[in-house]
């Protein structure tokens, strides 16, 4: 049952409040006051959190394999001269060469011999395995069975932008990150004609991705279906908020807490909400801002985004200039990792450790690739493994040999 004009805040909100421990930089609007101290004031140091860092470190071999693989996968006719992809290292940030990763990683690719050009020398080519092959399909099979999940995922990135439009450029770009298909511009929208509509020039950087049709079920975010739950398990209104809870070792100022509390405080803006006539500068767009934030990178696969990539669409989601510094001033809610000099957003609440707590079901795909992986790994270190043995047998053989030929050579001395 619900209390009407009772409102609670989820505990998890203010769990850590007293004890929460930030340090800030200045960035706010100099415009935006509060009644004990003005927000420039209050000063923010970045933290390193080194066990949310460990989760990159884990995906590190996964993420340059699933490069390279896509870079053969996207040849004309999934085959490239070995030689070729040697010359694309750098891009691809293979620090060693690609027979030697190919060594390393076996059952990702087959190798043979072709001509580049008619009557031109053979020289080996790449192409996919059959366990790559068989990968694809399991692929393609996880795709179709999450099609709701893709399709919701895309509408929503399309209700929270400011026209309900956003370039096509920009969706291509960032499809790995939130878990779209290679093909969803070719198969997806034309199926989903009654949610998406493609204005524009293709192929010239003009085209764009347009919502025809808003879905009331998809406009609400993660933090209101949290609120929605929890009420209907406490018969009490549960008001939609941010979890808020800072890692060991973080130290709060008195003024930082009244200004953390203060700001709680504030009423959730839906990301779904419009806001066109919010001012840029105010304390709710900043409120409006994080929702979006938090909503976006849980979109995302491993609720983790690149900065950069968030920042293509300042404009689309109405971000301030200085969006940036919302993963620090809110560390309770965002961790901002420096790993691999790449600032990237991290959403803390969906961790625990290094590790996921709720994975996207589509995380399935990088699951199975990580089988193939494994199977790969498993067996090259069993055929070194053999190897070695091998060498040990080769050389106990040689020495029992040397030892027969000294005593001989001894007997034939004596003699």
């Amino acid at each position: 049952m619900i209390i009407p004009g009772i409102l609670f805040k989820s505990q998890a909100s203010f769990s850590s409040i007293s004890n929460l421990k930030l340090n800030f930089k200045s960035f706010l609007n100099p415009k935006f006051t509060l009644q004990f101290n003005p927000i420039s004031s209050l000063k923010v140091v970045w933290r390193k959190d080194w066990t949310l860092d460990e989760a990159f470190e884990n995906d590190k071999r996964y993420k340059l394999c699933a490069r390279v693989v896509k870079e053969v996968l996207n040849e004309p006719g999934q085959a490239i001269p070995l030689r070729f992809l040697d010359k694309r290292r750098e891009r691809l940030r293979l620090n060693v060469r690609v027979k030697t990763f190919i060594n390393n990683n076996p059952g990702l690719f087959d190798t043979y011999y072709d001509r580049i050009r008619p009557k031109s020398d053979l020289v080996p080519f790449l192409r996919p395995s059959k366990r790559l092959r068989n990968f694809l399909e399991e692929e393609k099979r996880i795709y179709d069975e999450n099609e709701e999940l893709v399709v919701s995922k895309l509408c929503k990135l399309l209700m929270m932008s400011r026209y309900k439009v956003i370039s096509v450029d920009k969706l291509v770009y960032v499809k790995r990150e939130f878990g779209l298909p290679n093909d969803f511009l070719v198969n997806l929208v034309p199926k989903y004609s009654n949610y998406f509509r493609l204005t524009g020039s293709p192929g010239e950087g003009q085209s764009f991705l347009e919502l025809v049709e808003w879905n009331p079920e998809f406009a609400k975010s993660v933090i209101e279906q949290r609120a929605e739950e929890e009420s209907q398990l406490t018969g009490i209104r549960v008001r939609p908020n941010f979890n808020y809870k800072l890692p060991p070792g973080f130290s709060l100022r008195k003024e930082m807490r009244e200004w953390v509390r203060d700001w709680l405080e504030l009423d959730y803006i839906s990301p779904y909400e419009d806001v066109s006539h919010l001012d840029q500068a105010s304390r709710e767009m900043e409120k409006r801002m994080v929702a979006v934030l938090h909503e976006l990178l849980s979109l995302s696969l491993l609720k983790r985004v690149p900065v950069p990539i968030l920042g293509m669409f300042t404009n689309d989601y109405r971000f301030s200039n200085a969006f940036l510094s919302a993963f620090t001033r809110h560390s309770g809610i965002f961790y901002m990792s420096l790993k691999g000099g790449i600032k990237t957003a991290v959403l803390r609440e969906a961790y625990k450790g290094d590790e996921l707590i709720d994975k996207d079901p589509l995380l399935g795909i990088k699951d199975k690739f990580v089988e193939l992986l494994e199977e790969g790994w498993r067996e090259r270190a069993e055929i070194l493994r053999l190897r070695r043995e091998q060498v040990k047998k080769d050389m106990e053989m040689m020495a029992a040999k040397n030892g027969e030929l000294s005593e001989q050579s001894c007997e034939e001395a004596e003699l």
